[in-house]
């Protein structure tokens, strides 16, 4: 393959701004598929999580033809709390493509990425995407973009960007957001923008082998797959090729198969050139930030810069009351074995045994990052308890600091008093405000302690219509004591099997997160007591029962149905002193000890 006819360019965004669908409508576009061929929207997140979620949790890689060019395509995520994927795979991308909505413009997510892409000195366009959107603003969203650059201190040549418009749900790109769209129009500008504004990767074909791996994959025949560009050199099946290590040892590896990618499937090829994005087998233990090189010539890259984790968490072995009943991998070493294998793929996961009993420290990105982990072990048959996130402190010169995030919350005006409010309880300070097309937009630093499980919260006060998104800041002075929860909880006397008649007596207590016929035990916790303290109480509580009947007092039981708590729900609502259970089947919440 000419190098000069690749282009490697990774697609950036906040979550949610269409760059799955952007890059599916590409793939059509080219005629990667046959007119009548069903295709799978979304195409790129081949995850069962990322579909259910919408977003995007691991790196893609993915390519498409365009005339004479061969265009790699990287799909980023656009949670922060993916960001470690985002610094891994940008040393793959000689160029980046900025996806804007045209209604919310640039969000923290924003910000991140495109730092990131900076810091990487990558030349980025700009795509302003859903212009069909009935509220789109799309100059008011360029102007924000430029605004963004110049915060970032972007060099002047890349401070003149370009812009497009597009719809790739419509599947049309337009120079300009007045321009008529026609049954002609295509996503072709978008290509074109990536041909003109991406530079054709750099790298002598003569020099001795360097690629770096920057994600993993996986295959069911060949096992693990590393994932990187050819930066130098060239690489074939049967080369002598070496394997230089985090550690800084060097070994002799055989690789086994190169895959050059086509759309979202992988091709096996006899060689791979200089620009070239690969996966390649061979390496059982293959970990993020290997070299492959020459072993005549090592030259090993440099090791990818990481941001540091900010929340932790602990997860345990289960040995609740129904330990074993529901999941397959239940003891320590199960878990030990699992988080190891997570971090060979996960860099910015570390993972450390707990000092003070069985059970391992999981530190992440947030509480996305962590929760994702968990619903991924339990869908793999594993029971595990895990503890309320804590953010990580540090001390500098003697001073205690924790770290703060950047928030940034949209509302409609009726609502902005109650969210001022609520953010100063929880340490929030109002750094920025303004208005436009009705709504009003605050951007606030707060503690990331602060904002643990507030998310909830904010959707109440704002009657589920207002957008809440933050990323990392970085740390300052710690802030003091937060409060998390106002109530106690209603706690599981002894084990029973919940009766609706108990359970309709204890609806004025506080609200239920359980229905009736459920097997529970001592110290679970079934739902939030309406005061503040803990409340013992019996749902297997029944009716006495007489020969004798009274009038108004044998009137069906009417329950309201119970609050569903969903797995970040969960981890948002317990305290210091309660446990989230969690197996293949169940999420139950519980008190650290029986007695409560």
């Amino acid at each position: 393959m000419n190098q000069q006819y690749i282009r490697n360019v990774a697609i950036i965004a906040h979550v949610d701004h269409g760059k799955t669908t952007l890059i599916d409508k590409l793939f059509r576009q080219s005629g990667a598929f046959r007119d009548n061929q069903q295709v799978a929207e979304r195409l790129m997140d081949s995850m069962d999580l990322e579909r259910e979620r919408g977003i995007t949790i691991m790196a893609k890689n993915g390519s498409y033809g365009y005339r004479d060019y061969w265009i790699n395509i990287i799909d980023t995520p656009g949670h922060a709390d993916f960001g470690g994927q985002v610094e891994r795979v940008l040393r793959m991308a000689d160029g980046a493509l900025l996806l804007v909505d045209a209604q919310e413009g640039p969000m923290p997510q924003t910000y991140f990425v495109l730092k990131k892409a900076l810091a990487n000195h990558l030349p980025v366009g700009v795509v302003i995407n859903k212009i069909d959107k009935p509220a789109a603003r799309c100059a008011w969203v360029v102007d924000q973009v430029f605004d963004l650059f110049v915060k970032l201190d972007a060099p002047d040549d890349i401070l003149d960007f370009p812009v497009i418009y597009t719809s790739a749900k419509q599947g049309y790109a337009v120079a300009d957001p007045d321009d008529e769209v026609t049954s002609d129009s295509s996503m072709e500008l978008v290509s074109e923008m990536i041909i003109s504004r991406v530079p054709p990767p750099g790298g002598n074909p003569r020099a001795p082998l360097q690629m770096q791996v920057g994600t993993i994959d996986y295959s069911p025949y060949l096992g693990r797959l590393g994932i990187g560009k050819v930066v130098n050199g060239t690489m074939s099946i049967n080369q002598p090729i070496a394997v230089a290590r985090r550690d800084g040892s060097v070994r002799p590896v055989r690789i086994a198969k190169i895959y050059r990618f086509e759309r979202d499937r992988k091709v096996a090829v006899e060689r791979a050139a200089t620009g070239e994005i690969v996966a390649v087998a061979g390496m059982e233990d293959v970990t993020v930030g290997v070299t492959f090189v020459d072993p005549h010539e090592p030259r090993p890259l440099p090791l990818i810069e990481i941001d540091p984790p900010t929340i932790s968490m602990d997860f345990l072995p289960n040995d609740s009351p129904f330990a074993g009943t529901e999941g397959g991998f239940v003891t320590s070493r199960h878990l030990k074995e699992r988080l190891e294998r997570e971090t060979l793929a996960d860099v910015a996961l570390q993972v450390e045994p707990r000092h003070d009993g069985a059970g391992f420290t999981v530190a992440g990105r947030g509480e996305l990052h962590l929760s994702i982990l968990i619903e991924k072990m339990r869908r793999e048959d594993y029971e595990l308890q895990v503890t309320r996130p804590r953010v990580i402190l540090k001390r500098d010169n003697g001073a205690l600091l924790e770290p703060y995030e950047r928030l940034t919350v949209d509302v409609e005006e009726t609502y902005q008093g109650a969210v001022i409010e609520r953010l100063g309880k929880l340490k929030g300070q109002l750094e920025e405000m303004s208005q436009s097309h009705g709504l009003v937009r605050m951007v606030f630093r707060i503690p990331t302690r602060g904002l643990l499980g507030y998310r909830s919260q904010f959707m109440t006060d704002t009657k589920g219509m207002g957008t809440m998104s933050y990323v990392f800041d970085s740390y300052g002075a710690f802030a003091g004591d937060i409060i998390n929860r106002q109530n106690g909880v209603l706690v599981v006397k002894e084990p029973c099997v919940s009766v609706a008649y108990a359970l309709f007596n204890l609806q004025e207590r506080g609200a239920l997160f359980i229905g009736a016929g459920e097997s529970l035990y001592r110290g679970q916790v079934i739902g939030e007591c309406s005061r503040p303290g803990d409340l013992q109480v019996n749902p297997a509580k029944g009716k006495k029962l007489t020969n004798i009947r009274a009038a108004g007092s044998d009137d069906a039981v009417l329950l309201t149905p119970p609050r569903t708590m969903t797995l970040e729900d969960c981890l948002a609502f317990i305290n210091d002193d309660e446990l989230v259970e969690v197996t293949p089947k169940s999420i139950r919440l519980r008190k650290r000890t029986a007695a409560g």
